[in-house]
């Protein structure tokens, strides 16, 4: 599972738009541009190559939280293919995902859960069996395990780089808050305790990266499992490892395949478009088997097995002409009508999500209305626009009209 942002920071017509993160591109100094959001639901390969399975790609509406769209998108996968119930099948996540709020959504789901936390988190253990005699209420929470801090873990397993333990996860960061309510329908009562999600915690720790000179970092994921599986510390960093091949799915769909090169008003365009990306792609991965491998001068020769991407779609147009298309050759339909010559072209309306509107005139025009005491805002503005432009008028009005009263 991630997140792949569609920028459109200058569409102020395309309505739905958002804003989210971007590592590279900056708006008024910040990480932060406007755009559509889409959440990728791909299936990976163990294997030591750059393809990927896309399964589902849904749009994320402002304001919506992506652990609970990636939790809807597991359900319906699962929904649609009840085989993969029976081998409850490992969904990763990167760290820009919440560690419990996807376990809360799949409760009732044969599905694992791989999430990568920080390494300033704390963890709790099983709490230790109560004593008859003891009073007050029983522990929630056993011995703590912080992640910065080695005094707290335990005696390592018998893997000395990657080994598990069962801990329980109690950071209210993670646990969804819950919902509003009227604060006149509030009424005192006991506050309820937080939910506690069981899981395994892995430390995964490198002795060395090649061409790095800088000490490796610690990496640590978060497990949970539905009843009667046992964590596998290989198979987890292993398939987290394997995540990196969707950043290179999202590299090739926008360079080569073209995803985000259109310029579509509406989102629903841009849906559709998305999934036309996503056929093109799976075409050329069901076609890496019947490719030769046509390279370029200073490239190195790659075993059928191997080809990447790129280099089956330089040669997809021979198999194109071999197996053909379904799809008619396009037919001449003449010249368009164009516009009727009693229709105005009128500007298209702006989107409010991510262009403030302006709650008052400026102050020139406002002292102009305050001093003309004859005239009515709607007079004033008609005789204006006599001297202006039809459309910079137009537009300008009509924030004049929904900004004030008439004096």
């Amino acid at each position: 599972m991630d997140v792949s942002v569609w920028v459109r920071s200058d569409a102020e017509c395309s309505p739905g738009r958002g804003y989210y993160y971007h590592p590279s591109r900056h708006s008024a100094g910040q990480p932060i541009v406007a755009g559509w959001a889409y959440s990728w639901l791909v299936g990976l390969e163990l294997k030591t190559n750059s393809w990927t399975a896309p399964v589902d790609a849904r749009r994320l509406v402002p304001g919506e939280n992506p652990n609970t769209v990636a939790a809807r998108q597991i359900r319906g996968l699962l929904q649609q293919s009840p085989e993969l119930c029976l081998q409850a099948p490992l969904f990763v996540f990167d760290d820009g995902y919440d560690s419990v709020r996807p376990a809360l959504e799949l409760t009732a789901v044969p599905a694992q859960i791989l999430v990568r936390v920080r390494s300033d988190r704390s963890f709790y253990a099983d709490p230790p069996p109560r004593r008859r005699t003891a009073a007050g209420r029983p522990r929630r929470h056993g011995a703590k395990f912080a992640c910065p801090d080695p005094t707290t873990w335990p005696a390592p397993g018998r893997r000395p780089h990657v080994h598990g333990r069962a801990v329980r996860s109690s950071d209210r960061a993670d646990v969804a808050p819950p919902a509003r309510q009227d604060p006149a329908a509030r009424r005192p009562r006991q506050p309820r305790p937080r939910p506690i999600i069981p899981g395994t915690l892995v430390r995964l720790t490198v002795d060395r990266l090649p061409g790095r000179n800088r000490a490796p970092k610690t990496l640590w994921l978060w497990w949970t499992e539905p009843p009667g599986h046992t964590p596998d510390p290989d198979l987890l960093w292993r398939a987290y490892t394997r995540r990196f091949d969707v950043e290179h799915t999202f590299r090739f769909a926008r360079q080569t395949l073209n995803w985000t090169l259109p310029r579509p008003r509406t989102p629903e365009q841009a849906d559709r478009w998305t999934w036309l990306v996503i056929a093109a792609y799976t075409q050329l991965r069901l076609a890496r088997t019947l490719v030769a491998d046509h390279r370029l001068p200073w490239e190195k020769p790659l075993p059928p097995a191997r080809l990447t991407p790129g280099r089956v779609r330089r040669r997809f147009r021979h198999v194109q002409a071999v197996v053909g298309t379904p799809a008619n050759p396009p037919q001449p339909c003449g010249r368009s009508a164009g516009r009727p010559p009693a229709r105005a072209r009128t500007p298209p309306p702006r989107s409010q999500n991510s262009r403030k509107t302006r709650d008052s005139p400026p102050a020139g025009i406002k002292a102009k209305l305050r001093h003309s005491r004859r005239r009515d805002a709607r007079s004033w503005l008609a005789e204006r626009n006599k001297s202006r432009p039809r459309g910079g008028c137009r537009v300008e009005a009509f924030s004049l009209q929904r900004s004030m009263e008439p004096p």
